[in-house]
């Protein structure tokens, strides 16, 4: 699943797919660690980086990911990296940078970064997963 996920909502989230492309809080961690307890399912979670630091976009700040990633592994989630999205009027390159070095020193195996417009940029900084939507489906109205 990408985008966000609000926690009245997990249960479904859960019973339908096997990962979860925007984790970016404790409370919805907690959500996720209980219904997938009672669901039986270990689902693999990206943790959701806000790495423009903009206030529109969902996502943890960079300063707050060892605390999440902390909790979570408390919780015995399945983390398997980060996801981002760069901010819209900005070159999207040097947020897939710093997402790459963030997540080889957290030592996470997985990226979910580049869509449409930057997914070549995405792939050159190991994204391992893309959203390239609006070029298969074309733009949204």
């Amino acid at each position: 699943m990408i985008g966000k996920l609000q926690t009245n909502k997990v249960r479904h989230a859960i019973k339908i797919f096997d990962y979860i492309h925007s984790l970016d809080s404790i409370k919805l961690a907690k959500k996720i660690a209980e219904e997938q307890q009672k669901q039986k399912k270990n689902l693999k979670l990206f943790i959701q980086v806000n790495i423009g630091n903009e206030e529109q976009k969902a996502g943890v700040n960079v300063n707050q990911i060892n605390d999440l990633i902390n909790y979570s592994k408390q919780l015995n989630l399945n983390i398997v990296g980060l996801m981002c999205i760069p901010p819209v009027n900005e070159e999207a390159e040097k947020y897939f940078k710093e997402i790459k070095i963030l997540n080889k020193k957290l030592n996470f195996s997985e990226i979910s970064m580049g869509m449409s417009s930057d997914y070549l940029k995405a792939v050159e900084n190991n994204s391992t997963y893309l959203r390239i939507g609006s070029s298969i489906f074309g733009h949204r109205v």
